[in-house]
């Protein structure tokens, strides 16, 4: 029997890329998204992956539509949190809420589908969650204290998330994506983007497919010993 698995932002960038692997994988893929119907529609027609709308940074939407597709589709067995905002400025720009809507969405978001989730996985005694990082979260980017402490704070909600799980046959594991050519990135001034690639030592943008790839293998039987780690896929751009 197929293994069920929800993708947060899973219609659009990373996340279409992320979904598509998993469904080329034999598994029955549910795609979140918050905003663009006419997209999602789209998404859907193309690929045959479900989609359903409803924001992640919400705890009892999160609760409610994942009930709904264990209901629909059977027992989720796997949850990738890629869903993410950015509302970029420096300090001195940046309000209040331009810091807690990224911390709901992005951090908040995590925390949410794993209590929607993580119980029933414990009690089959298997599942996968990975959590989608980030480059900035592991080495900081000007102008982006929100977007940064959110996703270095993803990277030790999985590492403590995963000693709760260990044993029980629940891996929990992150991916730090560096710069991918979606088109987030695409809307980065040239010469900006130029500045960013010449910092990459392979010399280019990643592709969202090298991110799906990564996702894939942890959410596969293969990768059962693998819990608590963040694997960069950054072409190098930071290593530590």
């Amino acid at each position: 029997m197929a293994r069920i698995a929800v993708v947060t932002g899973g219609s659009r960038g990373i996340g279409e890329a992320i979904s598509l692997k998993l469904q080329e994988e034999g598994v029955t893929v549910v795609a979140n998204y918050a905003g663009n119907d006419e997209k999602a529609r789209e998404f859907t027609d193309r690929t045959g992956i479900a989609a359903m709308k409803w924001d992640v940074g919400d705890h009892q939407a999160c609760l409610d539509h994942c009930a709904r597709i264990a209901e629909e589709f059977g027992p989720i067995d796997i949850v990738v949190n890629n869903a993410g905002i950015t509302r970029d400025g420096t300090l001195a720009r940046m309000s209040f809420d331009d810091w807690q809507d990224v911390m709901r969405v992005n951090l908040g978001g995590c925390f949410n589908m794993a209590k929607a989730t993580f119980g029933g996985m414990v009690e089959r005694g298997w599942g996968r969650i990975v959590n989608i990082g980030s480059i900035n979260g592991q080495a900081g980017q000007y102008g982006q204290v929100n977007y940064a402490a959110a996703k270095s704070g993803i990277h030790g909600f999985t590492k403590a998330l995963a000693q709760e799980g260990a044993k029980k046959g629940v891996t929990v594991n992150a991916i730090a994506p560096g710069y991918i050519d979606t088109d987030m990135v695409a809307a980065v001034p040239a010469p900006v983007l130029e500045k960013i690639v010449a910092k990459i030592p392979v010399g280019r943008l990643g592709q969202a497919d090298e991110i799906a790839r990564g996702v894939a293998f942890l959410c596969s039987e293969n990768a059962g010993f693998v819990t608590g780690s963040t694997m960069s896929i950054n072409g190098g751009q930071h290593m530590y």
